[in-house]
């Protein structure tokens, strides 16, 4: 069943009582990554393979994730190059009562550095879990960067 989210804002990427934070690099420039991110939602399940489903909203995203999750997120940072943020609103995740997730970008030479923060508060239980999953999390990040990467780069030869 889905619920409505306590609403917080951006600050509480680095306030969450559960901070996952990973990073990488990808060749690309912080421009291509941000559009990837920003403004080419509906590509999602092309690169990142733990969403199913993702579609532009009035000012948000709606995203589903293998094994049923579903969000209902607003963008609260949408800085071209540099971050984009949102707020999940509505979920039927079990146990959340509040998220944001955060990509950062910057450049480092001739790559960009990606950093994604999921901060997520909940009951005590949850933060377990959450804490628990950070290896997996990180694994699913790194290779959705991964094919993030190759996707930017063949549509740069092509």
């Amino acid at each position: 069943m889905a619920r409505r989210l306590r609403g917080v804002g951006l600050d509480f990427a680095e306030s969450a009582p559960v901070r996952l934070v990973f990073a990488a690099e990808v060749a690309a420039g912080p421009d291509d990554v941000y559009r990837a991110l920003a403004e080419e939602t509906q590509a999602w399940p092309r690169w990142f393979t733990a969403v199913t489903f993702a579609r532009p909203t009035d000012g948000g995203r709606e995203v589903h994730l293998r094994g049923g999750t579903r969000f209902l997120e607003t963008v609260v940072a949408a800085e071209p190059g540099l971050r984009y943020a949102y707020r999940i609103d509505v979920t039927n995740a079990p146990g959340v009562t509040a998220m944001l997730e955060e990509w950062r970008m910057w450049p480092t030479g001739a790559a960009t550095r990606v950093q994604w923060t999921m901060a997520v508060d909940g009951p005590a239980p949850l933060r377990l879990v959450l804490r628990a999953a950070r290896p997996g999390v990180g694994r699913s990040f790194r290779s959705a960067v991964r094919a993030l990467d190759r996707r930017l780069a063949a549509r740069d030869r092509g």
